[in-house]
């Protein structure tokens, strides 16, 4: 069953971009206009973990399946063969794969073959061949099985060309005094001709006559590949993008011969996952020269790559999702990354995300404000935005009215009707953080608001967690290449990713109520930051994430009758940006919000306040708490608590001798920023406002 995508209609629509590529509406197969002529661009969509590459490419192999030939590989995921030989490398094994995916026959079209390619890889296959190694070059030449199988299915599969050439790999190897590895090449291509081709597809060798220093002759070009590929560094790639042109040619043949012409319609599809990584570039950069020196050939390739400022991508054409929906013009120029078209996928849109929510509760049983939160949340990231819109389906209808983003974090969803419900927590952090990252080394960082802080979390809680240096600057390095944003007054900017891992922090132990590692790194965040004026925001906010707010509030009572009320309302928003000490999958209402609306008093006032410090008292303890909750992501929109944010912030301007104006203000923009779901600005109001 397809997973229903949202906010790609600009490349799924009949007259989206894959139909302008390959000229054949999705699913329906209805002929569509090209858009780029017989010279195509290279399409890359990108964007960060949890943007939706993935589906988008497995979306479009699903539209295209049975009407077009195609392929899907991921560059992530090619697994070696155990006990390889040294004709096998990951490049050689995906083209392998791309042909077999590429060969089944299609709607009105028969399969096709790949007798250039096929020959290549005969050629490689036995480069380190011994009569020591005959049971591993056994094995590496039946792997040839399924390539060769789609250029005679029977003769191909059936196994018995592979101890013929065994045999003449011996008779050759003792009697000559060449190189090697032409030889040995000779040898199994010739057997492959004879054992596996018919008299047609033999011609298929003269293709290799292109090759360096074979005079147009192919089995000449086919020994200087396999001497080439042996050899390794230049020549190597020399030899490699030779054979990715040998797929390309066997597939252009197909459309283009003599006995296919007007047989085909539309376009074979290539897709690569995760195209970023070297399998990626070497796989797609010779097509890339070759359409660059004027070579034209039937392949639509679109790939993914989570870096949008790879080097690959250097003078590529860019554009916004939205903006190829109808056109995406690719103007050709010298370089030949400019024959590469890269779209930006952009993040769900708020609608988008309430049509997943709506699709997942039909009945509307969960909060009103619920799809927007998460919308905040997951910054519109498709992957984390489907999770929790299928968390919140799984919930019992009468429970789902009780549902925050931070109760949808404690859940368990279930992905697959054949295995148990995971985590929903654990799931998302295992999509999003960067591969190699300890989630529990990321976890304690997590709890910093800036790099000093972390690298103090680093020496005193992470010690020996690494060898290679300060953790924290590990950790930061990792997230940087990986695409996340950085700065925002955290040390971990994203406030999906820093909400994983601070509930892990949290709740990974199950050790409530004690919660022995959250308070440790607390703790030494607020033993870090001390009692100077300038570090108690900071300090203050680590005695808001134990669950003590008295200080907070005092602090901020003895503070407010001075000058500096914008500097005041900036620390009044550091402090309430503390991350809540929240109970696993607790119910009922946030304790927060009885606090903001007086409904209770939050505890004894200090001793020693007169009746007006006493009111201020209140009235701060109200506003932090407000404050507090409305500006956490984990928590709902609130209208009543919004309400007592604006009356206790124009109580406040009243109070204050000087400072009225910018109290007056946060009282009239900030519950506007709240609203647009937006950070509080400060000065409020103002669009440059940090």
């Amino acid at each position: 069953m397809d997973r229903e995508l949202y906010g790609r209609e600009a490349v799924l629509d009949d007259t989206g971009l894959a139909a302008r590529l390959t000229g054949l509406t999705p699913y329906g197969f209805a002929a569509a206009a090209y858009e780029h002529g017989d010279d195509p661009p290279v399409t890359v969509f990108t964007g960060g973990r949890g943007m939706g590459k993935t589906a988008l490419l497995k979306q479009i192999r699903n539209a295209y399946r049975g009407g077009t030939p195609l392929a899907l590989l991921d560059c992530a995921h090619i697994e070696p063969p155990l006990d390889h030989g040294p004709g096998w490398n990951p490049l050689t094994g995906a083209l392998a794969e791309l042909a077999v995916q590429l060969s089944p026959k299609v709607h009105s079209a028969k399969p096709v073959e790949f007798p250039r390619l096929a020959l290549g890889l005969a050629a490689v296959a036995v480069t380190g061949w011994s009569q020591e190694d005959d049971d591993r070059a056994r094995r590496d030449l039946q792997r040839l099985g399924p390539v060769l199988a789609t250029v005679d299915e029977t003769k191909g599969a059936a196994g018995t060309w592979v101890s013929k050439v065994l045999a003449k790999l011996a008779a050759t190897a003792a009697e000559s005094t060449a190189p090697l590895a032409g030889v040995l090449a000779e040898a199994t291509v010739e057997t492959v001709l004879e054992e596996v081709f018919g008299r047609y597809q033999r011609k298929s060798k003269a293709w290799y006559g292109a090759y360096r220093n074979a005079g147009g002759r192919g089995e000449l070009g086919l020994h200087q590949l396999a001497v080439d590929f042996e050899q390794g560094g230049r020549r190597r790639e020399e030899a490699e993008g030779f054979l990715v042109g040998a797929l390309v040619e066997d597939v252009r043949r197909a459309y283009t011969g003599l006995t296919r012409r007007g047989t085909r319609r539309g376009r074979p599809l290539v897709l690569l996952d995760n195209a970023h990584l070297p399998l990626g570039r070497r796989l797609v950069e010779p097509v890339l020269r070759d359409r660059s020196a004027g070579h034209r050939d039937q392949l639509v390739i679109v790939a993914s790559s989570r870096d949008r400022d790879h080097e690959g991508l250097s003078r590529a054409t860019r554009a916004r999702l939205p903006e190829v929906a109808h056109r995406a013009p690719c103007p050709r120029g010298p370089d030949i990354t400019s024959g590469i078209l890269a779209v930006e996928l952009t993040p769900l849109g708020a609608a988008h995300t309430r049509a997943v929510f709506d699709r997942h509760d039909p009945a509307g049983r969960t909060p009103a404000g619920l799809s927007r939160a998460v919308h905040r949340l997951t910054g519109g990231r498709p992957l984390a935005v489907a999770l929790l819109g299928r968390a919140a389906g799984g919930v019992p209808a009468e429970r789902r009215g009780a549902l925050t983003p931070g109760a949808l974090l404690d859940l368990t969803v279930e992905l697959r009707e054949d295995a148990p419900a995971v985590p929903v927590a654990a799931t998302l952090l295992g999509e999003l953080l960067p591969p190699g990252l300890r989630p529990d080394v990321a976890a304690v960082l997590a709890a910093a608001h800036d790099e000093g802080s972390a690298r103090v979390l680093a020496r005193t809680r992470l010690r020996g967690a690494s060898l290679e240096g300060d953790m924290a600057l590990l950790v930061r390095d990792a997230l940087r290449a990986d695409g996340w944003p950085e700065g925002d007054g955290h040390f971990v900017a994203d406030p999906l990713l820093r909400a994983l891992l601070l509930h892990r922090l949290r709740f990974h132990d199950g050790d409530a109520p004690a919660y022995a590692a959250w308070r440790a790194v607390h703790e030494t965040l607020h033993r870090h930051h001390g009692p100077t004026p300038d570090a108690a925001p900071h300090r203050l906010r680590q005695e808001l994430a134990l669950g003590r707010t008295e200080g907070a509030v005092t602090e901020l009572r003895r503070a407010f009758p001075g000058p500096d009320v914008l500097g005041w309302l900036g620390r009044l928003r550091m402090i309430a940006s503390a991350p809540y000490p929240r109970e696993h999958r607790s119910t009922g209402p946030d304790p927060r919000r009885a606090v903001a609306l007086g409904e209770d008093p939050g505890g004894p006032l200090p001793d020693g306040l007169d009746g007006d410090a006493a009111a201020l008292h209140l009235c701060l303890r109200r506003l932090l708490h407000a404050v507090w909750l409305l500006t956490d992501h984990l928590a709902l929109p609130d209208d009543d608590v919004d309400d007592m944010l604006v009356h206790e912030l124009r109580q406040l301007s009243g109070r204050h001798l000087t400072g009225t104006s910018p109290l007056w203000d946060a009282a009239t923009h900030w519950p506007k920023d709240i609203r647009a779901w937006r950070g509080l600005t400060v000065p409020p109001g103002r669009e440059d406002g940090v």
